[in-house]
């Protein structure tokens, strides 16, 4: 009771969010022309990019050590083989083709490698729809489909989610780092409840910290003293291209879509779905292994690895003990029950919510 009532309020307090009245009052739009233009921005933006997963060497030093571990627990080592998993028992389930939709597709990279996989398991009884409202990035898609020999089980689909109509029902919706740069989510998971089939999932792999990728207050003050500890050269933010003496709590999502509702994605879900699978991990280690300082770290450097153990470390201790919340998640989600949600420790979704105030 407790949680709904914590949900309730979440929902009251977001209201200003429908599609009638987001543009009035957020603090990135006033009118919809404003929305408009940050939407062409977007598109823009990625037309040329074709690589949008690049990560530092950090970071997969980083995640081979640390997160692969977790998830091996649960019979995959990766967001890709994740989402294999319950694509390919979905299909081995049926007699007929399953559906699947992902949400926020971009390049279709991860989708087109899915395919793949399913097909070198012989598993064919399927199609994958492709959804984004970039038509560069499907057209990209679209190419890479066809190089691979894949094309016939994808299907190519140019929408702004907020316009998005399912026409039919699917086994599996997936959103794959995507949730993080949508506005309208209660829009977006009513649709995605009523698309789904009974028995079909919702699964993600995304970001559930503060608002832009900010750190709240309390995992600031951990991640300020550790900043404290470290020589100047590993200071330098190559995103925004300067050297932060005293780190800076940046706002991601000033320009943008990036993390714009990042910290309302876990307590809607928990409003709205039921939890088979909810993986909670990783807070203050983001600034160290990302993009902005995470290529000022050399995995060969002892060094570098120790001061990364170090800081792994000390956001476990954290996370555990519920001091500090996961700004990441990989999950697989319901619209009934399946029985006790699978969890990393006590990790549950309720537990690794980071309420605003």
């Amino acid at each position: 009771m407790k949680l709904q009532s914590q949900v309730q309020r979440l929902l009251s307090k977001v209201v200003w969010w429908s599609p009638s009245r987001w543009r009035e009052v957020s603090p990135h739009a006033s009118k919809d022309s404003d929305y408009e233009a940050m939407l062409a921005r977007e598109v823009s933006n990625y037309r040329t990019v074709e690589n949008v997963h690049d990560l530092p060497d950090i970071f997969h030093y980083w995640s081979n050590k640390y997160l692969v571990p977790k998830y091996r627990e649960f019979g995959f080592s990766s967001p890709n083989s994740f989402y294999l998993q319950y694509m390919t028992r979905v299909c081995r389930q049926m007699a007929g083709p399953a559906r699947f939709v992902s949400c926020g597709a971009g390049n279709c990279d991860t989708e087109v490698g899915l395919v793949e996989a399913l097909a070198q398991s012989g598993i064919s009884n399927f199609v994958l729809e492709c959804l984004d409202v970039n038509p560069h990035m499907l057209d990209r898609g679209r190419r890479l489909a066809q190089e691979k020999q894949v094309l016939d089980r994808l299907r190519f689909t140019q929408a702004d989610i907020n316009a998005w109509q399912p026409r039919e029902r699917y086994h599996v919706v997936m959103a794959n780092q995507a949730l993080h740069h949508f506005v309208e989510l209660e829009m977006l998971f009513d649709k995605v409840h009523r698309a789904l089939t009974d028995d079909g999932f919702f699964l993600t792999d995304d970001m559930i910290g503060r608002n832009g990728h900010m750190r709240w207050a309390e995992a600031l003050e951990v991640l300020n003293t550790l900043w404290r500890e470290l020589p100047e050269r590993y200071k330098y933010n190559r995103l925004l291209k300067r050297t932060e003496i005293e780190f800076e709590n940046w706002d991601c999502s000033k320009e943008g879509f990036e993390g714009v509702r990042s910290q309302d994605i876990l307590p809607l879900l928990i409003g709205k779905f039921h939890f088979e699978l909810f993986v909670g991990f990783a807070n203050i280690i983001d600034i160290f292994i990302d993009r902005c300082f995470g290529h000022n770290f050399d995995p060969s450097n002892p060094w570098d690895l120790g001061f990364i153990d170090k800081v792994h470390a000390v956001d476990e201790e954290q996370l555990k003990r519920g001091s500090v919340k996961p700004t990441h998640m990989t999950a697989a989600l319901t619209r009934a029950p399946q029985g006790k949600t699978k969890t990393h420790l006590h990790l549950t979704p309720e537990f690794c919510v980071r309420w605003p105030n």
